[in-house]
């Protein structure tokens, strides 16, 4: 799909308003390659309304782009005693690293609006990750360790993420973004065989090939420095007298989060980290504004709630609700401070806003399954001499659609990616995860992708999604009255 890039590009109003503008309205199905043009000169921090929509922009982006990074935002209020899940902590300290490497094309970070006004830690992520590979050595006992140090927890047997266990010199250990646990097999100090096992059976399945990292299961991690720190607020705060407690132990427990504010001095943002010259760009800015209030106003009510209920003899709150979340103000003074460039992509515009450009695409009205009006639409735009594709999930699905074409004498060629520049006037068909697609006029593109016409979400997915541990979470920016 990089082709269509390209192609959107060489219109000289598009180059011009990706160059300059600092609010383009243009239809949502656009976006990804939008942005992945604008990547080609800038590094990017993409902030979206909610995290769904920040997993499904960054899964399009990885087709138009190679550097794309995930910012995830924990499930978690500030003041909650309860942690963040391990595989989100792992791919927020991920992209933190990454970061801090240097990158040989421009990145693309994407985050939703809850990520961007947490603050964390400010020293998260910069001590080198442990990396594990077969013929390297390692000491056992260093080993264990260095994974206590880092919230892994040592169990008889390994099944979730986050744990690991000794067995003589074999070491099985369940990182947090790996979608399998791993078995060590050491001979000494050297690590002879790396593989996979199933968590079910415990039997080992495919080796491990490369390396292997070893990130942190949390963010607050028990330094001797914390456990003093959590010693002396002991008669501070006697409300998390417990959680203080268990920490000042050196003891992870659950919720121990809430406590960063109190034992950590320096706080920083995911702004503050993006290389020099990234550019901010907000989808819709003005629901991200009104997504950032209600979340100050919804962790707000729930602290209020919480002491409601410590009325009444339940555990008292921390003092906690300024400290972690930025405001909308603050937020874009950070932003200015750390000199960065905001921009905007929204769907919707009015003539009155003079810094709005609009685009001339159009987004594909919902065919529901009328293939008819598929071939009436594909028909038309081959007699204007349009350049035109049409995405499948798969392959099977793309010569079945090819087969609907051909039987209305249309031209058709099938391309399992589409890397050159489509010729006009015939229907390309290839293979792509982008949702949804779109038309321009002045372009003479016509991209239609099979949601578009079914309606339904498409089976095949680009990467395994990682399974929730807490599949009766409920996120409080969800509630309704």
């Amino acid at each position: 799909m990089r082709a269509l890039v390209q192609m959107i590009a060489s219109e000289g109003a598009v180059s011009s308003c990706l160059h300059d503008s600092k609010k383009i309205i243009a239809p949502s199905a656009t976006y990804p390659f939008l942005l992945a043009k604008i990547a080609e000169k800038s590094s990017l921090l993409i902030v979206t309304s909610s995290s769904r929509s920040a997993e499904d922009l960054a899964s399009e982006l990885r087709e138009l782009h190679n550097h794309v990074l995930e910012f995830p935002a924990w499930e978690t209020l500030p003041h909650e005693r309860l942690s963040p899940r391990s595989d989100t902590v792992a791919r927020r300290l991920a992209t933190l690293a990454d970061l801090a490497k240097v990158a040989s094309e421009n990145t693309i970070v994407v985050a939703p609006i809850r990520a961007v006004i947490h603050r964390f830690i400010a020293d998260l992520a910069s001590q080198p990750l442990q990396s594990l590979e077969i013929g390297s050595e390692v000491d056992l006992t260093t080993l264990i360790t260095n994974l206590t140090e880092l919230a892994y927890i040592r169990t008889d047997l390994v099944e979730k993420r986050g744990e690991f266990a000794v067995r003589g010199g074999i070491v099985d250990l369940f990182l947090p973004l790996s979608e399998y646990p791993v078995r060590i097999d050491f001979f000494g100090d050297e690590i002879e065989e790396m593989s996979y096992f199933d968590v079910a059976t415990q039997r080992t399945t495919t080796p491990v090939i490369g390396s292997l990292s070893i990130l942190p299961c949390r963010e607050l991690l028990l330094t001797e420095d914390i456990r003093q720190r959590a010693e002396s607020a002991k008669a501070k705060y006697p409300a998390a007298l417990e959680i203080l407690d268990r920490v000042a132990q050196g003891i992870s427990t659950e919720g121990m989060e809430s406590l960063i504010p109190i034992l950590v001095e320096q706080t920083q943002t995911i702004l503050q980290r993006m290389p020099q010259g990234t550019e901010v760009i907000f989808i819709d800015d003005e629901r991200i504004r009104m997504r950032t209030i209600d979340l100050l106003a919804t962790n707000e009510e729930f602290f209020e709630a919480a002491w409601s209920h410590a009325a009444l003899g339940a555990v008292a709150p921390l003092p906690v609700t300024d400290a972690t979340y930025l405001s909308w103000d603050v937020l874009n003074e950070e932003m200015v401070r750390c000199g960065l460039k905001p921009r905007a992509f929204n769907p919707f515009g009015t003539d009155l806003d003079t810094e709005a450009t609009f685009l001339d695409f159009s987004a594909i009205d919902p065919l529901r399954g009328d293939a008819d009006r598929a071939v009436a639409a594909m028909q038309e735009a081959v007699s204007q001499g349009f350049s035109i594709i049409f995405s499948t999930a798969g392959q099977g699905m793309a010569e079945r659609y090819a087969g609907i074409f051909r039987d209305a004498d249309l031209p058709v060629f099938i391309a399992p990616e589409l890397k050159a520049i489509p010729t006009k006037a015939t229907i390309h068909i290839t293979q792509s995860s982008i949702a949804h697609g779109f038309s321009s006029l002045e372009s003479r593109i016509l991209f239609m992708t099979e949601r578009d016409l079914t309606g339904s979400k498409a089976s095949a997915k680009d990467g395994v999604r990682m399974p929730s541990k807490r599949k009766q979470a409920v996120d409080p920016l969800e509630l309704r009255a």
